[in-house]
């Protein structure tokens, strides 16, 4: 499956605009954020986030002025996925809504497809 058969993944506005934050800009290198799969994690799998450039196999899609690169083999467990970045008193970070994942873990870092 390709990303023209996929739903994307998306990015929330403050999702990018954070990540904007973390690459600077201008963005010389042509970096964006890059997440895709690993196995693992409490629930089998796990999602792992990198600020990178493209690689081969990488899905690339534009959000608010931010690059997301999303691998391609990983692309059939994060369709119709939303990124979002949270600041708040239970603590800052990225969330991830799947809706593939049949469960997630507590940490919200894992899940089973």
């Amino acid at each position: 499956m390709t990303a023209t058969t996929l739903p994307a993944v998306s990015l929330t506005e403050s999702a990018a605009h954070h990540i904007a934050e973390i690459i600077g800009q201008p963005n010389p290198e042509d970096k964006g954020l890059r997440i895709y799969i690993e196995t693992g994690g409490c629930s089998g799998m796990s999602y792992a986030m990198e600020i990178s450039s493209r690689k081969p196999g990488d899905d690339e899609f534009i959000y608010h002025g931010v690059k997301l690169f999303v691998e391609d083999r990983g692309l059939v467990y994060l369709a119709g996925s939303v990124i979002d970045y949270k600041d708040g008193l239970t603590g800052a970070g990225f969330r991830i809504t799947n809706p593939n994942a049949k469960q997630t873990c507590g940490c919200g870092k894992s899940f089973e497809a």
